[in-house]
């Protein structure tokens, strides 16, 4: 029996399967809210035979996005719209949703990536950044507010609010982000971090900020729907955040009701050397899963059906995370069942496309 078709329970929600679909920013909503790009975007991918969705980093006030096009969840009408995509999703598709909620700090007011990818220019309408101190994130790029403790509580309690939207919404899970050098990792890594109070100086007082703002999303989310959080589990820098960290966050994350852990990496600084290439973080997942036992998920150039097992089998994961996997071939779980000897339901309409209907020539698209 496949692993990677196998259920997995999280709180409440049993998952189908063991495929994620990775959040993944589309740039394209306006003033926040998702519009038709999204309905069709997340229509598709609820066809597409994973155990989760996880939508694209949503942001808990405007000027937390990283760029114009970001997704939000800080207004009425960003909410409205989000319900409309949900609701489409679910009239045709069973596929549990979760949304990733998060903050870009420094890194906010930005270009969308086939813009340039760096700092706003001033006739780009750019907006002020905040971050865990007047770090820039690059050469070029503005200085951020270091937040003060009015700051720090005025954005633990938009990710508050945006939690408590998401579960009026009636969204199956949700994931909070601190990685990628947003704003809670800059709190976490020393490189971002240079504070003299609480929330700088040890790893115990740089991971109080990010602690804090999940147990009050925690506290706001219902008890019987889970909760995980994006970490990163390295800077791939001299001195920066490291795996060992990693472990001892994810560590306190769980004792204070996470769920799972996704684990990423880099982002905090450009000049990281990260050696890209497949499965490439899943190294990093599986200590954070041997050390701590929290459910763990790895993502990252994740790409064919048995690299996928293999990883579960391995016992580095309990569930793997696709982004451009799924983008390259929306119906990436499809073909993975077939070249693991899985079933999957597909909706009636494409029953036709069943492993079984090709007589031994399926494309898997998925080796």
């Amino acid at each position: 029996m496949s692993l990677l078709f196998s259920p997995l329970q999280l709180r409440s929600l049993e998952l189908p399967n063991r495929i994620q679909v990775s959040p993944m920013c589309q740039y394209s909503a306006v003033d926040g809210s998702m519009n038709d790009w999204h309905l069709m975007h997340y229509g598709s991918l609820a066809l597409a035979g994973a155990g989760l969705i996880v939508m694209e980093a949503t942001h808990v006030t405007a000027q937390g996005r990283i760029t114009h096009g970001c997704s939000g969840l800080y207004s009425d009408d960003n909410a409205a719209a989000l319900a409309r995509v949900l609701a489409f999703c679910r009239k045709h598709s069973a596929v549990p949703i979760g949304i990733q909620i998060g903050h870009a700090g420094r890194k906010a007011s930005s270009e969308r990536p086939w813009e340039g990818r760096g700092a706003l220019k001033a006739d780009a309408a750019p907006w002020p950044v905040a971050g865990a101190s007047a770090l820039p994130f690059a050469e070029g790029w503005p200085v951020p507010e270091a937040l003060d403790r009015e700051g720090l509580r005025a954005i633990r309690d938009a990710f508050v609010h945006s939690t408590e939207r998401a579960a009026a919404l009636g969204i199956d899970l949700v994931e909070l982000h601190s990685a990628h050098g947003y704003l809670l990792s800059t709190f976490l890594s020393p490189l971002s971090n240079r504070r003299t109070d609480e929330y700088g100086g040890s790893r115990e007082n740089r991971m109080r900020y990010p602690l804090e703002t999940f147990a009050a999303m925690r506290a706001a989310w219902p008890a019987d729907r889970p909760m995980g959080v994006r970490i990163h589990g390295s800077d791939w820098i001299d001195g920066g955040w490291g795996v060992e960290d990693a472990v001892a966050y994810a560590g306190a994350l769980k004792a204070l009701g996470c769920d799972y852990v996704t684990v990423s990496s880099g982002g905090v600084d450009g000049a990281a050397q990260i050696p890209v290439g497949p499965g490439y973080q899943t190294g990093l997942a599986a200590t954070v899963r041997r050390e701590t036992g929290i459910i763990t998920c790895a993502v990252g150039m994740i790409t064919g059906a048995a690299q996928a097992e293999a990883i579960l089998a391995d016992g580095q994961a309990d569930q793997v995370a696709l982004a451009r996997g799924m983008l390259f071939n929306k119906h990436w779980p499809w073909a993975a069942a077939a070249a693991l000897g899985a079933s999957i339901p597909l909706p009636p309409q494409y029953a036709r496309a069943a492993a079984q209907t090709w007589r031994g020539t399926i494309p898997t698209g998925a080796a």
